[in-house]
């Protein structure tokens, strides 16, 4: 469903990918165990939650301040990569749904790597 309301960055699709990554861990973590509700479920639904985030939040800012938010977005899916070998490791998450967040954040980081090209060589 498609609101008649929406932001201009709803559009980038790094964004796109970024929400549903997120809406991806959020199936994950809530087959984890009860033990890791406050630790490792929290920690990774959080860091995958930001990257989408931080791209909102910085879309309306200077380039330069917007460049700042897509670094923070780009840290938080290097943690989320960490998050999803410590998931796989505890036997939460199969080697299959590992590689495939594997293979979403390898995505989403190179759409913020060309996003930050952009932006940077834009303002030369």
């Amino acid at each position: 469903m498609k609101s008649e309301y929406h932001f201009k960055f709803e559009e980038l699709t790094v964004y796109q990918r970024a929400i549903e990554f997120g809406e991806v861990v959020h199936t994950q973590v809530s087959k984890f165990p009860k033990i890791e509700d406050y630790r490792l479920s929290s920690q990774f639904a959080r860091a995958a939650d930001s990257i989408a985030f931080n791209i909102a939040e910085g879309s309306g800012s200077s380039d330069a301040s917007f460049l700042n938010y897509l670094r923070i977005a780009r840290d938080s899916s290097r943690e989320s990569v960490a998050a999803t070998t410590k998931a796989f490791l505890r036997g939460y998450i199969t080697f299959e749904e590992s590689e495939e967040n594997r293979r979403i954040l390898v995505e989403i980081n190179k759409m913020l790597a060309a996003l930050m090209k952009h932006l940077k060589n834009k303002n030369n």
